[in-house]
């Protein structure tokens, strides 16, 4: 109960910063370098297993992650799980309770159709879905964050107003955190921020990705995630590396962490 309440209480006030890891270890290292919180996140995970983002998870695999990560530290975890695996709001639903049985504090609903092209829910569906699982986290009798995300803008089937219509509607319908990820830039987040009362993240990623936290918190964004940004950091360095090989050379995996600093961080991050 104590890792749920400090999640969120974290979503009170201030401003934090939310990574992604991937699995157990990164989870481990990320907790011992400071962080507060973390979150799964659909791409990673779907990475780890050769997957592409996007659909590449079954809700059973990502429940399965979700729980090996709250697992492998004792700070509070949320859950990237995409649509909710289904576009039934009782789907959506049952993705909460099942999501709250593993052990997460919380966990962030699409409003985007697993389909080629990303098409968004329809405006009512959108809605009563988020509907649907605000009541479910209810329902609970613990803390559960639930986050509403309007992702049509980063996917590119509807414009900015239309995301803030939405994000109001998910608002009004009860989410306690809204999202939408990857806005054109500045000014535009600063729109979102303005359109609504209830905690707003930011995805650290795309233009805001330039933006220090302290200037985020200024705007008042509440919660700042890292998405699959790590990972794909993480990816980048074996592609530079396998690069240098493949041309006769290591120069590109000089820059390594010792085998005694990331046993030490491991232990760390356990505590």
């Amino acid at each position: 109960m104590d890792r749920h309440e400090a999640f969120r209480d974290l979503h009170q006030s201030g401003c934090f910063v939310l990574p992604n890891p991937w699995d157990a270890g990164s989870a481990r290292m990320i907790a011992a370098l400071g962080a507060k919180a973390l979150a799964t996140s659909s791409a990673a995970h779907a990475f780890t297993l050769g997957r592409p983002d996007m659909g590449g998870v079954s809700r059973d695999e990502a429940l399965a992650h979700a729980e090996a990560i709250v697992a492998a530290t004792a700070l509070p975890v949320s859950g990237d799980f995409e649509d909710g695996f289904g576009a039934a709001p009782e789907v959506v639903a049952e993705t909460v309770r099942l999501a709250a049985e593993v052990g997460l504090s919380g966990l962030c609903i699409e409003d985007t159709v697993m389909a080629p092209g990303h098409p968004a829910h329809a405006f009512d569906l959108a809605v009563e879905r988020v509907r649907a699982g605000v009541a479910a986290a209810r329902a609970l009798g613990r803390p559960f964050v639930f986050c509403a995300r309007a992702d049509g803008v980063m996917n590119g089937v509807y414009d900015l107003a239309e995301g803030i219509r939405r994000l109001q509607a998910f608002e009004a319908a009860g989410a306690d955190l809204l999202y939408l990820p990857v806005p054109p830039g500045r000014a535009e987040l600063a729109r979102v921020l303005a359109s609504v009362t209830a905690p707003v993240n930011a995805l650290a990623a795309g233009p805001l990705k330039a933006l220090p936290v302290a200037e985020l918190a200024a705007m008042g964004v509440r919660r700042i995630s890292t998405g699959s940004q790590i990972a794909r950091a993480t990816h980048a360095a074996i592609r530079t590396a396998m690069e240098g090989i493949g041309a006769g050379s290591f120069a590109g995996i000089m820059a390594t962490a010792s085998g005694d600093e990331i046993d030490a961080l491991l232990r760390r991050g356990a505590g």
